[in-house]
């Protein structure tokens, strides 16, 4: 798939040449279920960016060990050195042609604000939001490497998460999904939602069935959380 290279045009205008494109960014605090709403959007065939991907790259070039502290120290080196909006300035750069594309991992306003001025109306920022404590149950049950041991924890990675801008991007998101309840209402809300986009932007992922879509995102909706399966 054709990549944007460094040196071309990265506006609203210059990314989606020929294109009638879609650029949603995914936030959420830890355990809220962005990885599963990534998996559906995978599943779908639709390109995503993982900006942490980047970083990862940088600490193995490093030769540091690959774990959360040389990855936060690292990450937030590269923001003393060359600005806040680095990782966004990094993944405009490489950013698929695509009709919809996902990227990951933006935590600071002055990244979201740098895909807004690169991408205008073609961004779209979607927060995944659950509870704490719904969000501890998850991550103690998944027993990941780098994932916070008790909900103390979890607080204090909270905190962190925050301190760099996170509750920013979550408050001023475009659309809100709310993950309360099970993975599969989470991935139904998800798919209703790349469908969506899909069938509004030209492009439509395949739906069950082969039907197309028949749904749309009233504006209402934009910062405002939803419990139901369907966006609208």
């Amino acid at each position: 798939m054709p990549k944007l290279k460094m040196g071309e045009d990265h506006s609203a205008g210059g990314a989606a040449k020929g294109v009638d494109m879609k650029v949603l960014v995914l936030t959420g605090m830890p355990g809220s279920g962005k990885s599963e709403a990534v998996k559906v959007a995978e599943e779908m065939g639709i390109p995503i960016h993982m900006m942490g991907d980047m970083v990862r790259d940088m600490v193995r070039a490093k030769g540091f060990e690959l774990n959360r502290a040389n990855l936060a120290s690292v990450a937030n080196s590269e923001r003393k050195r060359l600005g806040p909006d680095i990782w966004a300035k990094r993944t405009v750069r490489v950013i698929s042609r695509s009709p919809i594309v996902v990227i990951d991992g933006a935590r600071s306003l002055a990244e979201v604000e740098y895909f807004r001025k690169e991408l205008g109306t073609s961004l779209l920022v979607l927060a995944v939001h659950s509870s704490p404590w719904t969000r501890w149950q998850r991550i103690s049950r998944r027993h990941r490497e780098d994932d916070p041991r008790t909900f103390a924890e979890l607080r204090e990675r909270d905190a962190q998460e925050l301190r760099w801008g996170l509750g920013d991007i979550i408050a001023t998101a475009d659309i809100m999904l709310l993950n309360e309840g099970s993975k599969g209402h989470l991935r139904g809300q998800m798919r209703h939602l790349l469908l969506d986009l899909g069938s509004r932007g030209g492009c439509r992922p395949a739906a069950p069935h082969g039907r197309p879509a028949r749904f749309g995102i009233r504006p209402s909706v934009r910062n405002r959380p939803t419990g139901r399966d369907h966006v609208h």
